[in-house]
């Protein structure tokens, strides 16, 4: 008997293709695979003709524990990826306290085990002073440097520092990359300015390329592996197109696609984020960049704040939108307009991140590979509502907006962690492995 079967799907192919098919799930892998299965299992679904997916992977996430577990946690995170097709995500290292050292790490990965209803992994964070601390923790999925729009000791905008860190080691490092000493010129700049709009201005493109200019020039020094996090500017896919080893990578993340300056007379500081929403351009530019593959994979940075922090007037709002819950009905919706196909969707949401991070078994329908699965229904649209929402903080910058591909179940390892609008109680994610 298989722990689960999965009858009457339209599956998924990397290619784009679809199958109708069962699909039976055993050990947490895909044991088999066909148009029609005589088999039983301990759970069975009816697909009833609905789109399986692979799960996706969320290689930015801030899920804030330890230190502001208000905002959201390991488990209430993990609940909101579940709700939306995510079966792994990728947490950064700017928690309280930071995550910088093992010790850190093995903090954060027993809470995980304790509440994390998908599979999790996590960065470490670069500091100028624990070099030997980032090139020897495990297991992480990478070194997260913050050149910019960060506080305290994660902050490592020196070039001597960065430098250092580049030459020493061979582990993936992940940049956000804004110049620091250029935002900080225009904050002084626009000192006084209290309309949220300032905020793309302060941090404006050239503070973004500066900086994704200064990484791309180090990794290229020393052949390091890099990867940019949340591309937001058309200069830097500009760059990119010109100049992009083999070694490096590139994501965007839904907001900086679908969102934009004109946004702000709408939402004001809720669409507040570093880097931040820009223009019309830049959205054209960015998803021309995906089609092209100048950028590689898509993310989410979920950040949450609560709306009560969110109002404070500009400049005391912090900056970040929550999104792990929305990203993948987004980016079907998108799909269903005619803006990417299936077989974008997948390499930058469900096997793109899986290579670019060595996740391995991760991110395709197929035989013997890992059972992390996402059944969707493109029928039906439905609003995202902030009642309805499973993250801590209860809103959404795209609430109103109608979505289709909402994940009726999420699976992972084979089992199910999200069943129509609610998450089971036995379910359990895993940390995840890095080649």
């Amino acid at each position: 008997m298989y722990d689960l079967v999965i009858r009457n799907a339209v599956i998924a192919q990397p290619d784009g293709s679809t199958i109708a098919a069962d699909l039976a799930c055993a050990g947490g892998r895909i044991a088999r695979l066909a148009a029609t299965l005589d088999v039983t299992g301990k759970e069975s679904i009816d697909a009833a003709g609905r789109l399986l997916l692979p799960g996706v992977i969320d290689p930015q996430v801030h899920f804030r524990e330890p230190g502001n577990e208000h905002k959201e946690d390991l488990g209430s995170g993990s609940r909101a990826a579940a709700r939306g097709g995510v079966t792994s995500f990728l947490e950064m290292p700017n928690t309280d306290p930071p995550t910088t050292s093992q010790q850190a790490l093995d903090d954060k990965l027993a809470r995980a085990a304790s509440k994390c209803v998908v599979n999790y992994g996590f960065f470490i964070g670069a500091t100028p002073q624990n070099l030997e601390e980032i090139n020897r923790a495990a297991p992480v999925c990478g070194i997260k440097i913050f050149m910019g729009a960060s506080t305290g000791s994660l902050l490592v905008s020196e070039p001597h520092d960065l430098e250092r860190i580049f030459a020493n080691g061979t582990r993936l490092i992940a940049v956000h990359a804004e110049n620091e000493a250029r935002v900080r010129e225009r904050k002084a700049q626009f000192a006084g300015r209290t309309d949220v709009a300032a905020h793309s201005e302060i941090r404006d493109n050239e503070s973004a390329l500066q900086a994704t200019e200064l990484a791309l020039a180090l990794s290229k020094k020393y052949r390091r592996r890099l990867h940019i996090l949340h591309l937001s500017t058309h200069e830097e896919v500009d760059l990119l197109r010109r100049d992009k080893p083999s070694w490096v990578t590139a994501e965007v993340i839904p907001n900086h696609l679908l969102l934009n300056v004109d946004d702000y007379g709408r939402q004001g500081t809720l669409v507040q984020m570093n880097p931040p929403i820009r223009t019309a351009r830049d959205n054209a530019a960015l998803w021309a960049g995906l089609h092209d593959g100048i950028i590689d994979f898509i993310a989410t940075d979920h950040a949450p704040h609560t709306l009560q922090e969110k109002r404070r007037p500009y400049p005391q709002s912090p900056s970040g939108m929550p999104g792990v819950e929305t990203s993948l009905p987004l980016m079907l919706t998108e799909m269903a307009a005619g803006h990417c196909t299936l077989a974008e969707i997948q390499r930058w949401m469900c096997y793109g991140p899986a290579q670019a991070y060595g996740i391995p078994n991760k991110g395709k329908i197929l035989e013997d590979w890992d059972a992390d699965l996402t059944l969707v229904d493109l029928a039906h649209a439905r609003a995202v509502r902030n009642e309805e929402l499973f993250t801590r903080v209860g809103w959404s910058p795209y609430a109103g907006r109608e979505l289709v591909g909402w994940p009726d179940y999420t699976v992972v390892a084979g089992r199910v962690v999200f069943d129509h609008g609610r998450i089971r109680d036995d379910a359990r994610g895993q940390p995840l492995r890095f080649n």
